[in-house]
């Protein structure tokens, strides 16, 4: 691997170990996790490496293969605020984690992807393998959930995105030929196995050529105009209801909401509508895979992927062009945004019988549209895969 590469020119030596994080996609479930909704989804077989040895000093010294600048602070000295670059993640994963647990050593590392930047959840895979490198270094031993919390505060708290636990639990609990059905209110999941009667499928991952970042998108807006919606509901309802940020559309029922939702303002009653028909798709998807029904998992990935064009109100004309080829394209069951939806990448289940022929159909619509992005455009085919791992 490159960074293995990387760090031996870099400090003249081998790394001592290899912090390995997948990515995840997320068929069913987008915008529900931050107000305690449903999801489920895969960690797949691409991800980000984190080639480390520890410092007894207690310097982290970090260097990335997509980023120039190289990022240092120390585990007694980490700066309380953000410095907005690509690092806060794990400058933020250092607090969170200091809070848990003692630290002492740091570390130095270099870190390398498998795949572009965008709608894959990089953030949260750089910032898990991070903490398992920082973890080892510090002979510290944390819960899978803990490392979910970890990270999860790190991203919300640090750097200040308004996230659920997507894409730290697809991440961690994930587990190959499994589908991760996960309840964030309460932290419980299932993985259902493949049923003996599915039809063969791969993850097919088709970046637009936009680069991704929650950071400065309309992400935390759309977030905020769900809780408005729902803020409005309780008080409609006559409900209690304490500090805003609280609010979670997971304890208004959905009757609640089909009372009252014409008197909400049309952004929130759009935000509300996605989140309550997703909730609702996500219980049909896993009772769809626990059948083994992929044509009826994909239906509903697909109208996941509408509901975020028409109701959620997300997706550059770049990305929903690419989910309407999607759609018009022989031999996909389904698929929708991945990420947050503002840019980066469409994901899909795919029939491997027809996967030449979905990447040249898809490609050859797409760069039609936008042939500005023909260098920056490309296609992956992936498997379901384990979550984080350490060496």
């Amino acid at each position: 691997m490159r960074c293995e590469e990387k760090f031996n020119e870099i400090y003249k030596g081998d790394p001592e170990g290899l912090s390995f994080c997948p990515y995840r996609v997320c068929p069913i479930g987008a915008h529900s996790d931050h107000n305690l909704g449903k999801i489920t989804g895969f960690a797949i077989d691409k991800g980000l490496t984190l080639a480390y040895r520890p410092k007894r000093n207690g310097v982290v010294e970090m260097i990335s293969l997509s980023f120039d600048k190289r990022a240092q602070w120390h585990v007694d000295m980490t700066p309380s605020q953000k410095e907005n670059d690509w690092a806060d993640y794990l400058r933020g994963a250092t607090l969170a984690l200091k809070k848990r647990r003692p630290l002492s050593v740091g570390l130095c590392g270099v870190i390398e992807g498998s795949l572009p930047i965008g709608g894959l959840s990089s953030s949260a895979a750089v910032t898990i393998s991070f903490i398992n490198a920082l973890c080892k270094v510090n002979d510290v031993a944390l819960s899978r959930q803990e490392i979910v919390d970890v990270a999860l505060e790190a991203e919300r708290d640090y750097v200040g995105v308004s996230v659920g636990k997507l894409d730290q639990s697809c991440e961690i609990f994930s587990k190959k030929k499994n589908l991760l059905y996960l309840d964030t209110r309460d932290d419980s999941y299932e993985l259902i196995p493949e049923s003996s009667n599915m039809k063969p499928y791969r993850i097919a991952v088709f970046f637009s050529g936009l680069e991704h970042s929650l950071v400065g998108s309309k992400y935390n807006m759309r977030v905020d105009e769900l809780r408005a919606g729902v803020y409005a509901l309780q008080a409609f309802a006559g409900l209690e209801y304490g500090k805003f940020n609280e609010a979670a559309a997971r304890n208004v029922p959905r009757q609640i909401y089909d009372e009252y939702k014409d008197r909400l303002p049309e952004p929130w009653r759009k935000r509300c509508q996605h989140w309550y028909e997703e909730f609702e798709r996500v219980e049909q998807g896993a009772e769809a895979w626990r059948r083994g029904d992929l044509e009826a998992y994909g239906r509903l990935s697909f109208e996941s992927g509408a509901s975020s064009i028409n109701n959620w109100q997300s997706g550059a004309p770049e990305q929903i062009r690419l989910y309407e080829i999607m759609r018009e394209t022989q031999g996909i069951y389904g698929g929708r945004f991945s990420g947050a939806g503002f840019k980066g990448c469409c994901v899909a289940l795919v029939d491997p019988e027809f996967q030449e022929s979905i990447e040249r159909a898809v490609t050859d619509a797409y760069l039609k549209d936008f042939p500005h992005l023909a260098d920056k455009y490309s296609v992956c085919f992936c498997e379901s895969a384990d979550g984080a791992t350490i060496d």
